[in-house]
């Protein structure tokens, strides 16, 4: 049978740690509660204006084509990566390195092996783990969870693509994990830069994606692409933000759970060991009883 204090020590330390899970989901689903409105607010309006973003630049001819959508011979890749600056949130960051792996084998992996990808890690964990790999590593982003809004991500934004209209990258993806639920995180690789073109439906006519430019078709390209893209940089880290207390509070509270069914356990073993040690002396006590009344 295990030791008593043993057991009574393993119980009392597993109860401690469940009232850390326990506030730890309380804390969690308290920060996502904030961290959702403010992706269901944005998303609608962010979702749409990429889709016109992508028409617009589909029917630019040559004279008014933004720079930012210029294709290019890719030689030099910039990868952002979206993890949390925390862990104890399940998969949610383990899931981001092995998509980015993943991309990168599949899609850059002759600019891996000339030494011409770059990652910007927004999120310490990323940082940590691409940090103790080979890996060219931007760190000048790394801390904007700390205080998320949106002039920080603004000027993430603007560093990438100052970076791509210079020429010092050829594409820019990015990865992130996608708020879907409290239980589920999608995670997403999309192209950042240049701007993909949006498609025209099938059967839909050219004229069906036209817009009026108001006031002029060369202030909407200097204006609204760049604070669209943005916007749709933004947007990625909100979507990150709530992935991440959504994760963090399932695999609190899943480790609650845990927490509870191992303590019945160990209870149901205690109690066994209590009154196996409790048997034994009753019959120690019995035996010298007999072995008493036999001598007299």
């Amino acid at each position: 049978m295990a030791n008593l204090k043993e057991v009574r020590g393993r119980i009392q330390s597993i109860g401690s740690t469940q009232q850390i899970t326990k506030a730890m989901k309380m804390v969690a689903a308290a920060k996502l509660r904030r961290a959702q409105d403010g992706i269901i607010q944005l998303r609608p309006y962010a979702e749409k204006l990429n889709t016109i973003l992508g028409r617009v630049s589909s029917t630019l001819d040559e004279s008014f084509a933004s720079k930012y959508s210029e294709q290019r011979t890719v030689n030099n890749v910039l990868i952002v990566v979206v993890t949390s600056d925390r862990g104890l949130c399940g998969g949610f960051n383990s899931s981001i390195f092995k998509s980015v792996q993943a991309l990168i084998a599949d899609k850059y992996a002759g600019q891996m092996a000339g030494g011409n990808l770059e990652l910007l890690c927004v999120g310490k964990k990323g940082h940590e783990f691409f940090g103790r790999r080979d890996f060219t590593i931007n760190e000048d982003f790394v801390q904007l969870f700390g205080d998320l809004n949106f002039e920080a991500a603004k000027e993430a934004a603007e560093y990438a693509m100052n970076a791509f209209e210079s020429g010092k990258y050829d594409a820019i993806d990015i990865v992130y994990n996608e708020f879907k639920n409290v239980a589920t995180q999608i995670v997403c690789q999309e192209q950042f830069l240049p701007i993909a073109k949006q498609e025209a439906e099938e059967g839909a006519s050219q004229e069906n994606i036209d817009y009026i430019f108001e006031p002029n078709k060369t202030e909407i390209v200097r204006d609204l692409i760049p604070n669209s893209l943005k916007i749709q940089f933004y947007k990625t880290l909100l979507e990150s933000n709530a992935s991440e207390h959504g994760a963090r509070m399932t695999a609190m509270d899943k480790a609650t759970e845990n927490a509870g069914e191992l303590l019945k356990e160990l209870k149901l073993v205690y109690n066994r060991s209590r009154q196996a040690a409790i048997t034994t002396e009753i019959l120690e006590i019995v035996g010298g009883a007999e072995a008493l009344a036999a001598g007299q």
